[in-house]
């Protein structure tokens, strides 16, 4: 039952004046339920408890962490089909999607279960004591990965379960042993608050400490604000903008005590495709791309929003079947009218640039908050002198950008900024003639893909979601997979403790039977 009030560690509270409702975009109305804004004193509050239940969750052991991360899915599944209905009440997402999302969201929860009672994610590093070293005894020095403090994770607008409130950030952070402040996401807040009611009851039925886990409303920016700057906060999450991410990630290095802020944010996902494949089944290719860029109404991080390629009858048959295959895809529901608002701003400032040619565009009327698709194309020399094209147009639009020769393709690929993903598409292993622009791309993307698509993000421990900037704050980071715990963990050493008082993971015993790095060898043998 969606009641809008906000959760405050366990306790439902609604003490704010300021109320607002979210968007049934399907049907260009609000829904029915008013959700009350946090409040300062809220803010302050759920800080407070975080900080108190940071005394003790950091010293949670794996097991009892896994449980509770069991405990969540368990009661996310427990909410049956009235979080799927609301979902779609919020998002205008379909019921397959809604349902998919939410299989994601338990996996991700289950896969950090496993990782912390595995244990080996601490990266328990010892090297021994050798009192007789000459000229200088050697000490005992034992390192391992321990909680940071209190994360906020924001809510993402484009996945109301995977990246929200019980997403990969809540997960991750939860599994490092870290309490988490949820800035729900205005746009699905019922989602939300169903998803932080199993949160609670999960916190309450394995006796974690009040305060783990709290949920705020705000239909604004300042109630995340004040959250970033709350000294008890150590740590931000956050999938969106540009714009939102950098605002963010300064305003916390302001702060008296700087904090880091794991931002993803913008890419446009740059595809290249090499003059064989083009020849060989340019039709395929363009066939393929056309489903990917209108896929969930282009409204993926990793949406293909540029696509490179060298001048050839190939290239000519590619983009005539894009235009032809594009058209034919029926427009779908943006997530909100503030969204396909902004897609139709940022497409025709992309439209009205010098030399921008529309290969396709839907053209009859659609419904409110449907996006009409576009696919456009330009000159490699008007592209590398026009850096408004490199900017994302979130929503089902690309750009091919038609290159005079190899040179330029390098060229263009040297100049990218930092994204996401990188595609090359290749036959008859031409990839090897054209090193020098793969090593360009590759030192622009987080991640690279082989004859496939970037629209689609597998959660297990070889994904890196991430990039050089702007489409991350650390490119050294993954939001996704269980390596995502990285972010919230800092490594802490021990110097000649006695091994009584050591964490079992450093233990001469070995208790948890992790592997570990002892004198520079990686065993689970006892000391």
């Amino acid at each position: 039952m969606i009641t809008g009030k906000n959760y405050i560690g366990n306790t439902k509270t609604a003490n704010g004046n300021k109320t607002f409702k979210t968007f049934n975009p399907q049907k260009n109305t609000e829904n029915e339920w008013t959700f009350t804004e946090a409040t300062s004193a809220d803010v302050n509050k759920a800080c407070e408890l975080a900080a108190n239940a940071f005394k003790t969750y950091s010293k949670v052991s794996g097991a009892k962490k896994a449980k509770f991360l069991r405990a969540i899915a368990i009661e996310i599944e427990n909410l049956g089909e009235e979080l799927l209905n609301v979902y779609c009440l919020e998002s205008g997402l379909p019921a397959g999607r809604a349902a998919g999302e939410r299989g994601r969201t338990l996996g991700q929860l289950r896969a950090f279960a496993n990782h912390v009672e595995e244990g080996n994610w601490v990266e328990a590093t010892i090297d021994t004591a050798q009192p007789d070293r000459e000229p200088l005894p050697k000490v005992d020095l034992r390192k391992m990965n321990v909680s940071l403090g209190p994360v906020v994770v924001f809510g993402a607008s484009n996945f109301p379960l995977a990246f929200s409130t019980a997403g990969g950030d809540t997960a991750a952070a939860l599994a490092a042993g870290c309490p988490v402040i949820v800035k729900s996401h205005p746009m699905h807040a019922g989602t939300g608050e169903l998803v932080s009611s199993a949160i609670i009851k999960a916190v309450e039925k394995t006796g974690m400490p009040n305060g783990v886990f709290s949920n705020l409303n705000s239909s604004g920016i300042e109630v995340g604000q004040e959250l970033v700057q709350n000294p008890n906060v150590k740590a931000v999450a956050f999938t969106g903008s540009l714009k939102g991410g950098r605002a963010l990630y300064d305003l916390a290095a302001k702060r008296d005590e700087p904090i880091p802020v794991f931002a993803e944010m913008g890419s446009i996902n740059p595809v290249v495709i090499l003059p064989k494949a083009l020849e060989n089944r340019a039709s395929e290719i363009a066939k393929t791309y056309a489903g990917s860029i209108t896929l969930g109404t282009g409204q993926f991080c990793t949406n293909p929003g540029l696509i490179l390629a060298i001048k050839s009858e190939g290239l000519t048959n590619f983009v005539n079947t894009l235009a032809e295959e594009i058209v034919n895809i029926e427009p779908s529901c943006m997530l909100h009218p503030n969204i396909a608002g902004a897609y139709e701003k940022n497409k025709e400032k992309a439209l009205s640039q010098n030399g921008i040619d529309i290969l396709a565009e839907r053209s009859e009327n659609v419904q409110p908050n449907f996006a009409k698709q576009v696919v456009t194309t330009v000159e490699g020399k008007t592209f590398l002198e026009n850096e408004t094209l490199h900017h994302e147009v979130f929503g089902p639009y690309s750009l091919v950008v038609q290159c005079e020769n190899e040179a330029e393709l390098k060229e263009i690929t040297s100049t990218l900024e930092g994204q996401l993903t990188g595609t090359v598409i290749s036959d008859d292993n031409e990839i090897s003639n054209y090193v020098d622009v793969i090593h360009e791309l590759e030192n622009r993307v987080g991640r690279i893909i082989f004859n496939g698509v970037p629209t689609g993000v597998e959660v297990c421990p070889s994904m890196l979601h991430g990039g050089p900037y702007p489409a991350s704050t650390d490119s050294r980071f993954t939001a996704v997979g269980v390596d995502s715990i990285k972010r919230f963990v800092r490594p802490f050493s021990f110097q000649d403790w006695p091994n009584e008082l050591l964490p079992a993971a450093l233990k001469n015993e070995n208790p948890l039977g992790i592997l570990r790095i002892v004198d520079g060898k990686s065993t689970t043998n006892k000391i």
